[in-house]
């Protein structure tokens, strides 16, 4: 089995939604998650769209220049973007790189601050 068969169904069982673009802003990948939170704007279809047609010019902004932060620096990885208190989350981007520390593209994610309901191992 292929690693990366391990990494997309990680990204797959994430609650949370990510949404996956190249350097170009295209859309190449959307999780279930982020394809349902999505929905109305077109949901899985969404993939192979460019992610700044999705967004006000201040956000289109705010994208160009944390991708030019990433491109500084390998360093330069992960940046907090916003608090959504209505879900109590807060929203990233991430840089994705290669091998060598090239950035590829980046990702949104969504990082919930809600405590888990559950009961531990509650099979």
């Amino acid at each position: 089995m292929e690693l990366t068969q391990f990494f997309k169904s990680i990204i797959d069982e994430d609650p949370c939604a990510v949404v996956i673009c190249n350097l170009e802003h295209e859309i190449i990948y959307m999780n279930p998650s982020a394809g349902g939170r999505y929905a109305k704007r077109g949901g899985l279809d969404l993939i192979g769209k460019n992610l700044l047609d999705c967004h006000n010019s201040q956000s289109v902004v705010m994208i160009n220049k944390v991708v030019g932060w990433f491109k500084e620096s390998k360093e330069h990885n992960r940046m907090y973007t916003f608090y959504n208190e209505k879900e109590n989350k807060d929203v990233y981007m991430v840089a994705l790189r290669d091998e060598q520390g090239e950035l590829i593209g980046y990702y949104e994610k969504h990082e919930y601050r809600n405590r888990e309901q559950g009961e531990p191992y509650d099979f």
